[in-house]
């Protein structure tokens, strides 16, 4: 467990910033909300299906169907978490530092969407998923540098 944290420290590293502490913490509380509201919202979605035209009657009975959804409102809130804490996460580091560390939203995404919702996911997704994850480590082990 040494080596994680001092992979993560930037004590020593010349000309490092240190990110805040609640970072990583609201990080991870980013993604998990932004990821299962994701994922809620695709099962929801799945279980509506699509609008039958684009009349108002077919619309309104498309979202009236949708109202009735427990996934869309488990969705909604766990949604709105993400966008505040992303909101947060902003107010304390870098865009060049977030926009990128949220990119593990994909890596957990493709998990869930594996694993929960059952989907194929080619080598080829899994090899980009494994490049996002390099370049997520990459910007937070950079502090923004």
């Amino acid at each position: 467990m040494a080596g994680l944290a001092s992979f993560w420290s930037t004590t020593g590293t010349p000309g490092a910033t240190h990110m805040k502490s609640g970072v990583i913490p609201m990080l991870v509380f980013f993604v998990l909300c932004n990821t299962g509201g994701e994922i809620a919202m695709s099962y929801g979605m799945k279980q509506v299906g699509e609008p039958q035209g684009f009349r108002p009657m077919a619309l309104l009975r498309f979202v009236l169907t949708a109202a009735k959804n427990r996934w869309l409102w488990l969705a909604i809130p766990m949604l709105a978490a993400s966008f505040y804490s992303l909101l947060i996460l902003f107010s304390w580091e870098k865009v060049s530092v977030v926009i990128p560390a949220t990119a593990s939203n994909f890596i957990v995404g493709t998990f869930a969407a594996k694993y929960l919702l059952k989907e194929d996911v080619s080598s080829k997704r899994w090899l980009g998923v494994l490049c996002v994850a390099v370049g997520v480590l990459i910007v937070l082990r950079s502090g923004g540098h």
